[in-house]
């Protein structure tokens, strides 16, 4: 078994030259790569980490969020990324769920009783870089997620750090080439996709905040033949003026290959009729990994609309209310199992799977497949906001405004952007009256800043009945015809 950490030290001494990681105007070699993670592989044994630990790591997108992940693999420990911007409630959140023995990338004095490295720390340079005793982690990774209870929860990869050749076969990476992941590193597409194609040899090409032109300028000076993006990027590069647009040489790109929010069928339209079927590659599913799909473009032109069917590996059905299985073409919630059996992808910690009899599970999404199992995804879930590529749910949010003293209720929903998919607009409850300033500056200390809503509504009626359930398609729909 060749573990992560092995597998990367011996890429570094294949080709030691070889650019390794990009963020910006830093560029780390393979050797250089290999070097200082262990260095920091050093610093963080120092620091307590141990085999399988959760360690929490709080950075913008850097060189530096790479060395730390790859030093935590060397360890055997498992890295936890979240957004360099989480405000400290929903931190703490998370940290008390994961039990971290460290965080990284933060005010120290935040967390006076545990282990903090702030986000400037460099390990001491008379540290060993010598190559470390071999060790595998359990859990290759871990992510969070907000969730439908207004909690967040972690969601632990079944996967170790035992390296498989097949591994980003799904994703159409190649091998020994570059690849352009302009996302935060804190997402899970953007983290696994930039890690996987690290360990198949590429060079991985990033941003410390995704720029459209930047990131067209960024494939053609590095040749990039793979990039990674969500519709949002995609609209905000289409939009570029196309003088701008077609003035850098992307002739290196062989694929687009794009998920995390369900893509406007005029603009995988545009994005085809740009760089052709072939080279467009989309992706359906979730962090769980319980089930995928996939389409290319050529298929998609077939099929528009579709998100392709379920990957080798695992199975798919739709489902009514009752649970029992529709008929194609009829609408329902999207389910998976893996081969391998319930929970053997993942698993949650402080949530729960929402499962049926048989072990298959859904995320929430509604849609149906056609008579060759195809998927169309009509939501992708009851009330599930898809803004820009994030997953935001309306009851974290709503527990943040409802938190100010002034709000007696209130309701999240996404509205339709041209943008970013949907934005957040949030109705709020407050009779005695509340500014909006106020509000948001209230927020910024809840919530982290994307989930804050775009937009504002402020009335001085109860928005809920007296079991305090209330109807949010009634209020999107109105909303929505106002548009």
């Amino acid at each position: 078994m060749l573990s992560f950490g092995r597998r990367l030290a011996a890429l570094a001494v294949a080709r030691p030259a070889a650019a390794a990681v990009t963020c910006g105007e830093r560029t780390l070699t393979r050797s250089e790569l290999d070097i200082s993670s262990n260095r920091w592989a050093r610093a963080l044994f120092g620091m307590g980490v141990r085999q399988d630990d959760r360690v929490t790591i709080a950075l913008p997108n850097s060189v530096e969020f790479y060395q730390i992940t790859v030093a935590l693999w060397k360890i055997g420990a498992t890295p936890l990324p979240v957004s360099s911007r989480l405000p400290r409630k929903e931190l703490n959140e998370i940290i008390q769920l994961s039990d971290t023995p460290l965080v990284i990338g933060v005010d120290p004095q935040w967390y006076p009783d545990r282990k903090v490295l702030p986000a400037d720390f460099t390990p001491d340079g008379s540290l060993s870089s010598e190559p470390l005793p071999d060790a595998i982690a359990s859990h290759w990774k871990v992510c969070t997620s907000g969730g439908s209870t207004g909690r967040p929860k972690l969601i632990v990869d079944a996967r170790s750090t035992v390296f498989d050749e097949t591994l980003g076969t799904f994703l159409h990476l190649p091998n020994e080439q570059a690849v352009c992941l302009p996302g935060p590193l804190y997402h899970n597409a953007a983290f696994s996709w930039s890690l996987i194609a690290l360990l198949r040899g590429n060079h991985v090409i990033t941003l410390p905040k995704f720029d459209a032109q930047s990131t067209l300028k960024l494939i053609d000076t590095h040749d990039v033949s793979w990039v990674g993006l969500v519709p949002t990027m995609m609209n905000r590069i289409w939009r570029l003026e196309p003088s701008v647009r077609d003035g850098y040489d992307i002739s290196t790109l062989r694929t687009v290959f794009h998920s995390g929010a369900p893509c406007p069928a005029w603009l995988k339209e545009a994005w085809i009729g740009w760089l052709g079927p072939e080279r467009i590659v989309e992706a359906y599913g979730g962090t769980e990994g319980q089930g995928v799909t996939r389409i290319d473009g050529v298929e998609w032109l077939q099929r528009k609309g579709s998100v392709g069917r379920a990957f080798p590996g695992c199975r798919m059905k739709i489902c009514d209310e009752s649970g029992q299985e529709v008929a194609s073409g009829n609408r329902g919630e999207i389910f998976f199992l893996p081969d391998s059996g319930q929970g053997s992808t993942y698993r949650y910690i402080g949530a729960e799977p929402k499962a049926i009899e048989g072990g298959w599970e859904t995320l929430g999404d509604v849609g149906c497949v056609d008579a060759d199992g195809y998927l169309y995804v009509a939501d992708r879930s009851k009330d599930l906001i898809l803004c820009g590529g994030a997953n935001i749910y309306p009851a974290e949010v709503e527990a943040a405004i409802e938190s100010h003293p002034a709000v007696r209720s209130s309701i999240v929903i996404g509205l339709p952007d041209d943008d970013l998919g949907q934005r957040v607009h949030a109705i709020v409850d407050a009779p005695a009256g509340l500014n909006e300033g106020a509000l948001r500056a209230h927020l910024a200390e809840q919530i982290v800043r994307y989930k804050i809503p775009r937009s504002f509504e402020f009335v001085s009626e109860s928005l809920r009945d007296e079991a305090g359930k209330v109807r949010r398609s009634e209020f999107l729909r109105r909303r929505s015809e106002c548009k």
